[in-house]
């Protein structure tokens, strides 16, 4: 039963039924919907905000601890020639999506869709796992490949919030980042002290982050990603991406190990609060960005995975060409972080309601990437 309510968790069930319950809400009561997003609720703060501003900093400090596990010794990004051809994979996954998205606004859109460029750029960690191991298998390297490129990917998609989508109603001011910095030092200096508990680092120096990002105007939510770095942790990473090794005990493992299921569950919140478009928000940003993520992380995934392997760069042992293909159209589910950045880029709720509503139906990239694999005839592992 564990197991059972451990894989509902990562296959995003929670998620998925907090994005169809405001679907449903939008659409059937929107005037309810939405105030109840924006009814004060804890400290004056709203729904919406708690979410977005503070349970997403856990969200993203998940994702932090598996970008900082990469990259240690033993971990997917080490050596850095090991990463190579993931890395171009995830290069050609941003750069793809952006080509196409501003080459087809320029053609089809306006100077208004201008600034959706970076809401197709991440991809779905926990969906993309899902579809990748029902048509991969388990054992496929490609599943490996995925997951490593979608976690580069979201990096990607955090410096991108961070730089790229300040409040336009807000100017940035820079000075306040040296508390986001002070943040830093005091993570660090908990390090060389050998505190043996993550709690002290969280506590004291991710409220030193948030407040830095918070007064400078850059999206709080990213607090976690500048702190979880200097967590005590392993000098060699044994095990895969997500998975906990229980006798780890060091203060990184212990955070994930005891906030992971915490943000699964949570992800709930996160589809209730950003996920209710109506189905009138249909118009030329859904289409923008649904097509730069099915075509363009497609083009971009598979052309510089490609340019990799002839550079001496090779893809996994056991991998092939047709199973990087497939691997970038099933990269093109968006959802999460997609979602996320649509809300950051657009101020007119028309314009961000369309985004969001092209970022939701890139889920037909599952769909799609299981009937190309179909038709290759690619190899499943058990």
């Amino acid at each position: 039963m564990k197991q059972r309510i451990n894989l509902l968790l990562e296959f995003s069930v929670p998620m998925v039924s907090g994005v169809l319950i405001a679907i449903m809400w939008a659409n059937l009561a929107p005037a309810g919907y939405h105030a109840f997003l924006k009814q004060p609720l804890l400290g004056g703060l709203s729904f919406h905000a708690i979410t977005n501003e503070i349970f997403m900093v856990l969200f993203f400090g998940i994702a932090a601890v598996e970008i900082t596990r990469s990259c240690l010794p033993g971990g997917a990004l080490n050596p850095p020639s090991r990463a190579v051809n993931p890395l171009l994979g995830t290069l050609g996954g941003v750069l793809g999506p952006v080509a196409v998205y501003l080459g087809l606004n320029a053609l089809l859109g306006g100077p208004e869709l201008r600034n959706g460029w970076g809401i197709p750029t991440a991809t779905d960690i926990a969906l993309a796992w899902l579809v990748a191991r029902a048509v991969f298998g388990a054992a496929h390297p490609a599943v490996s490949y995925l997951l490593l490129l979608a976690v580069a990917d979201d990096a990607v998609g955090l410096a991108i919030i961070a730089v790229f989508y300040p409040d336009p109603s807000l100017p940035v001011k820079p000075a306040w980042l040296l508390l986001t910095g002070l943040g830093m030092l005091a993570a660090y200096g908990l390090r060389r002290l050998k505190v043996t508990s993550y709690w002290p680092a969280v506590l004291i120096g991710g409220a030193l982050s948030w407040s830095g990002l918070h007064q400078a105007h850059l999206h709080p939510a990213l607090a976690l990603v500048f702190i979880i770095p200097f967590l005590p942790h392993n000098r060699r990473e044994t095990m895969r991406l997500f998975e906990v090794d229980p006798a780890d005990r060091s203060p990184l493992s212990q955070f994930e190990h005891e906030w992971k299921g915490v943000v699964d569950v949570g992800m709930f919140m996160f589809g209730l609060a950003n996920a209710g478009v109506g189905f009138s928000s249909l118009g030329t940003a859904t289409w923008l960005v649904l097509a730069a993520l099915i075509f363009g992380k497609t083009l971009g995934i598979f052309a510089f995975g490609w340019l990799a392997g002839r550079l001496g760069f090779g893809l996994p042992r056991g991998m092939r060409r047709t199973d990087l293909l497939v691997a970038g159209i099933i990269a093109g589910t968006g959802f999460t972080v997609a979602l996320f950045v649509a809300g950051e880029a657009f101020t007119d709720p028309a314009l961000q309601g369309a985004a969001k509503m092209g970022a939701m139906l890139s889920i037909a990239a599952a769909g799609i990437g299981m009937a190309v694999a179909r038709l290759l005839g690619v190899r499943r592992y058990q």
